[in-house]
C-alpha cells in the first residue's frame, strides 16, 4: 500500500494529477518509524545503472553513508546510514531551526543587540561598537565580532579579521563566535537547553529512529564563555530533518517549524559568489553556485560539516541528500575530508539517475588517485650521501623508500640526510580510503638512531620506528595513543616527486 502511494505521489509531482489518471494531488508522504523504500529505482522514474555509478564514485571517494530520498521515499542508500557520526557545523542549520520556533512564538526578538542581551566574553571583552551586533546578524555571520571562539579550525582563526575592523551587519564572515553565541542565546531566551529543546520539539515529532540526548554534549575552552554544541546523528535522521525543510516545516498535520521562517533562513542573506550565498546558518545557491561540478534547477540549500557531512535540500526535485563521513576514524595520518568538488560531482552523478540531463558542462570528476601515485612529496627533496663517519648499519637508512601501512595506506620516506645518530626525513603519505584519508601529504621531521633503528617524531602524534632486514628491505611500525600499524616491507623507491 505505501509503495503504491509513493510510486502516485511521485507520478503526480513528475506528470501532474491528470496525466498520472488521478483527480486531485494524492497526500504527501512521511516516514513513520521506518522510512519507506521505494519498490525498484525505475518504478520512480530512476535508473539502477545510473545509482550504481553514483554508489562506486561514493566509495571511491571516502563516503561514510549516503541517502537518497525522493517524495519522502528513499530512492536508495548505501554504507552505515544508521551509525551516530559527529554533526561538526551542521549543527548550525539545526540550532537555526529551533531559533526559528521561538522567534515565532515570540521568545526571541531578531533586532535585540548584544548589549540589550547581557552577552560578553571574557578579556579582551566586547566593545560598545560589537555589543550594537543584533541576533539577525550573528544568523547571518555579519555581526561583526570578532573575539576568539571555541571550536574555530586553524583555517577559520588565520581568516579572522581584525577585532573593530567592521562594523556590526556589514561584512559577512563564517564566524563560530556568532554560532556559538547563538547557543548561550538560545538558552538564554527559551530557558531551555538545546539538546532538550531538540528533542522536544523536533526529534520526536519526526519520530526521529536514533536520538539520544546522552549523545551530545557542549564544548567549551579558554578561548570564549560560550560554548560550542556538538551533534552526533545518523544519517537516516538527518534525512528526516532535510525533508522537514523540504516540506516547508511541516511533518504530517504538525507546523513544527514556522513555513516564513524555513523560507527566511534559507533564503540567500549573504552573497559570497555568482548564484552561491547565505542564509540564517544555511548555505545557498542555484545553476551552478550551489555545488562545483553541477547544475541544480531553482533556489537550494544545504547543511555542511567539517570533513564532508552535507544535508542537501533540492526543492525544485522534490529531493534530500545526506552524505556523511567517518571523520570519527583516528587514523595515523591526518586528512579526513570529501571535498566540495568530489561532492558535487556524486550530486551530478545521483541527479543523472534520476533522469536530468540540464547539469551543465560536463566536466571532468575530480581526483581520487589510489596507491603510492597519491603520495605527496616536496619537489626539493633530495638524498645527501652520508660521509665517511656514518657507520654501515646507519648508512643503510639514506634514500627514498616506499610502503604500505596494513595494506591499505601507501607512505614514502626519503631519508634526506643521516650523521653517526641522527638525521633529517621526509615521512610522505597518499590517499587511504578505508581510513577516511582523502588526500596526500608530506612533513620534515627530525631522525633519531636509537639501538639500529631510525625513529620520526609526528606531529600528530605518531612515532614511527624503522628497521634494516637482511633481504635489503625496512620493516616498520607506526605507535600512537590509539595503538600500532606494521607496514609492509619497505623498498627501495627512485620517485623524487609526485
Amino acid at each position: 500500500m505505501l509503495a503504491a502511494l509513493a510510486y502516485a505521489v511521485l507520478l503526480t509531482r513528475v506528470l501532474g494529477p491528470v496525466a498520472a489518471g488521478m483527480a486531485q494531488p494524492a497526500a504527501l508522504v512521511y516516514p513513520e518509524q521506518e522510512w519507506q523504500t521505494a519498490p525498484s529505482p525505475e518504478a520512480v522514474g530512476w535508473s539502477t545503472a545510473k545509482l550504481a555509478e553514483a554508489r562506486a564514485f561514493a566509495e571511491k571517494i571516502g563516503s561514510a553513508a549516503v541517502m537518497i530520498v525522493q517524495g519522502g521515499v528513499v530512492i536508495d542508500a548505501w554504507g552505515e546510514t544508521a551509525r551516530k557520526f559527529q554533526c561538526h557545523s551542521m549543527r548550525k542549520s539545526l540550532l537555526s531551526a529551533l531559533i526559528g520556533v521561538h522567534v515565532h512564538a515570540g521568545h526571541i526578538d531578531m533586532a535585540t543587540t548584544l548589549d540589550a542581551l547581557g552577552i560578553d566574553d571574557n578579556a579582551p571583552a566586547l566593545t560598545p561598537t560589537e555589543k550594537r551586533a543584533t541576533i539577525a546578524d550573528l544568523l547571518k555571520a555579519r555581526s561583526g565580532v570578532y573575539h576568539p571562539a571555541v571550536a574555530e579550525t586553524e583555517w577559520m582563526k588565520a581568516r579572522r579579521p581584525a577585532r573593530g575592523s567592521h562594523f556590526p551587519g556589514t561584512f559577512w564572515y563564517y564566524n563560530n563566535w556568532d554560532f556559538n553565541a547563538l547557543g548561550t542565546i538560545f538558552e538564554q531566551a527559551s530557558g531551555a537547553h538545546i539538546y532538550i529543546e531538540f528533542k522536544r520539539r523536533i526529534a520526536e515529532p519526526l519520530h526521529m529512529q536514533d536520538y539520544d540526548i546522552t549523545d551530545f554534549g557542549y564544548v567549551g575552552g579558554s578561548d570564549s564563555l560560550h560554548p560550542a554544541y556538538d551533534f552526533r546523528l545518523t544519517a537516516r535522521d538527518l534525512a528526516r530533518f532535510g525533508l522537514l525543510f523540504l516540506r516547508q516545516g511541516r511533518w504530517q498535520e504538525t507546523q513544527v517549524i514556522p513555513a516564513a521562517w524555513v523560507s527566511e533562513s534559507t533564503a540567500s542573506h549573504s552573497a559570497l559568489g555568482l548564484n552561491r550565498g547565505y542564509g540564517y546558518m544555511w548555505w545557498t545557491g542555484s545553476g551552478q553556485g550551489l555545488f562545483p561540478h553541477v547544475q541544480v534547477q531553482g533556489h537550494s540549500y544545504y547543511a555542511a560539516g567539517y570533513g564532508g557531512h552535507w544535508v542537501i535540500v533540492l526543492p525544485a526535485k522534490d529531493l534530500v541528500v545526506v552524505h556523511r563521513v567517518n571523520t570519527d576514524l583516528r587514523a595515523p595520518l591526518p586528512g579526513l575530508r570529501v571535498t566540495e568538488e568530489q561532492m558535487g560531482w556524486l550530486l551530478r552523478l545521483i541527479l543523472a539517475a534520476s533522469g536530468a540531463d540540464d547539469l551543465g558542462e560536463v566536466a571532468s570528476p575530480p581526483d581520487v588517485r589510489e596507491g603510492l601515485d597519491s603520495v605527496v612529496l616536496p619537489h626539493n627533496v633530495t638524498v645527501v650521501p652520508p660521509q665517511d663517519n656514518v657507520p654501515p648499519e646507519v648508512t643503510a637508512f639514506s634514500g627514498t623508500w616506499s610502503g604500505m601501512w596494513n595494506n591499505i595506506g601507501p607512505h614514502i620516506l626519503v631519508v634526506e640526510q643521516l650523521t653517526p645518530d641522527s638525521g633529517i626525513a621526509t615521512y610522505a603519505w597518499g590517499i587511504a580510503r578505508r581510513w577516511g584519508i582523502h588526500s596526500g601529504g608530506w612533513t620534515r621531521v627530525p631522525a633519531l638512531v636509537v639501538n639500529g633503528t631510525l625513529q620520526l617524531k609526528l606531529q600528530w602524534p605518531a612515532t614511527v620506528t624503522y628497521r634494516p632486514e637482511p633481504d635489503g628491505t625496512l620493516s616498520a611500525t607506526n605507535e600512537w595513543p590509539g595503538g600500532k600499524y606494521r607496514a609492509t616491507r619497505h623498498r627501495m623507491d627512485d620517485t623524487q616527486s609526485r
